[in-house]
């Protein structure tokens, strides 16, 4: 006889050793997909084989995925990570950042991909009434799984859009090329004289439209010639960075070819929104002159990073064949995208863009949160710095200085996740309680 899932959940929590797995669990933040390993961390004095501390057997540590529909737990972490990096390349003020980036010229640029066809849409007027759609004159719902898709499939460029999105990333990388350019020209600079004179300092998101198609969010800086801690040069304002971004997203020009050898234009999308940002504490995003606040800024941008395709119905991992594709429970529109891409990526014609390996991202290849050398810290230094504060955690609580051990650590990979759903349902549980205390501890936190 099989247990139901509450009967299941129940048998585990009644298990003597529920109470130690729960405190592993809540020690991963709750994670749905945690690493188990075996072994053992020890606390060694370093003048003999004295074991001052010990863990050993069986532990759990987070997965690390960022997107929130595979683990909300990690999820939170990684955008708490992007918040805190962001936040500091705005406002500086910490990270090793100084505050005087603040005073910089600042925008916060949006550029988007070109139209491949009609899609159905959803658009509303400035009181927030519906419209009707302009490719089928219908009233569509929010939560219309047609929005986003093509009007007429069988005339929709899904060539195109696929080989634009495998490309967005050499889009970037060359609007960044043209961005200095264009800068340098209308400071009566010559391009290499710029990097004398000032340096761009960026960090940007890429988000997903309904129509499966990504656009990259983006904070633009101009620092002096050393970076962060340089004085913009004066002839930096942000009418001049808004100038020059807009001319450098018309600039930029990517080739490529069609299966039949026809060469495709890849380019930005006309829709390129450039907003000033302005230093202050208030609630609101923007204000009404379409500044943009700093304050919120940065979560705004933030929250981005740990989407996944941000088109709901698209899988989580890697196509791994043809059967795959065909049990997917996706929309038709996004089905067609992740087939095109699978059929391009076995022409050899495309190898060096591998889109079978991407296909369920819709044909992007690129990274979704990417920044310049200058602009702030670094994951990995946000990271060094939370283990560094958990060991003096531990050697506080012990009574040890750092010079006074040495740390040993022997661990091998044991598997991956829970051994059934009711610990996964277990874990949610978990999950959901840590954050509730996260957001209970923040709102206390601002109210006082």
């Amino acid at each position: 006889m099989v247990l139901a899932l509450e009967d299941r959940i129940a048998d585990r929590v009644q298990r003597a050793d529920y109470r130690d797995w729960r405190d592993k669990v809540t020690a991963t933040g709750g994670c749905l997909a945690p690493i188990r390993l075996f072994g053992a961390w020890q606390l060694h004095n370093p003048d003999s084989t004295k074991v001052l501390a010990h863990l050993g057997g069986h532990v759990m540590v987070p997965c690390g995925n960022r997107r929130a529909s595979v683990c909300p737990s990690c999820s939170d972490r990684y955008a708490a990570d992007a918040f805190h990096l962001m936040r500091a390349g705005l406002s500086g003020g910490s990270k090793g950042v100084p505050e005087s980036v603040g005073e910089k010229p600042r925008v916060f640029a949006t550029l988007t991909a070109p139209s491949f066809g009609p899609v159905h849409n959803r658009r509303t007027t400035t009181s927030d009434k519906t419209r009707p759609c302009t490719g089928c004159g219908e009233f569509h719902h929010p939560d219309d799984p047609r929005i986003g898709g093509a009007v007429d499939p069988d005339t929709y460029d899904y060539v195109g859009a696929v080989l634009w999105q495998a490309h967005a990333g050499k889009l970037w990388h060359r609007f960044t090329i043209a961005l200095r350019r264009a800068l340098a020209r209308a400071a009566g600079l010559t391009v290499r004289a710029f990097k004398d004179h000032a340096r761009l300092s960026y960090a940007k998101v890429a988000e997903y439209q309904r129509r499966g198609l990504v656009h990259f969010h983006a904070v633009i800086r101009i620092d002096g010639p050393d970076g962060s801690h340089d004085p913009a040069p004066s002839w930096a304002t942000v009418a001049l960075v808004d100038h020059a971004v807009r001319a450098a997203a018309r600039s930029v020009l990517v080739e490529s070819f069609r299966p039949d050898g026809t060469v495709i234009d890849l380019v930005w999308g006309e829709q390129v929104d450039v907003r000033p940002i302005r230093a202050a504490s208030a609630h609101q995003v923007e204000d009404d002159t379409g500044a943009v606040s700093d304050g919120k800024l940065a979560a705004y941008v933030a929250k981005y990073a740990t989407k996944g395709t941000g088109a709901r119905d698209t899988p989580d991992r890697p196509i791994r064949s043809q059967l795959d594709i065909d049990h997917l429970r996706v929309s038709d529109h996004h089905r067609r995208m992740i087939q095109t891409a699978w059929d391009l990526g076995d022409l050899g014609f495309y190898d060096e863009l591998n889109l079978r390996k991407w296909a369920h991202m819709l044909g992007f290849r690129g990274h979704f949160l990417t920044k310049s050398k200058h602009y702030s810290t670094t994951f990995k230094r946000i990271r060094e710095d939370r283990r560094a504060f958990r060991a003096a955690e531990t050697l506080e609580r012990l009574g040890l200085a750092a010079e006074e051990v040495i740390v040993v650590n022997d661990w091998a990979y044991a598997g991956s996740g829970y051994a059934n759903d009711a610990e996964r349902e277990l874990a949610s549980g978990i999950a959901e309680r840590l954050r509730a205390q996260r957001q209970r501890q923040y709102t206390e936190e601002v109210a006082t």
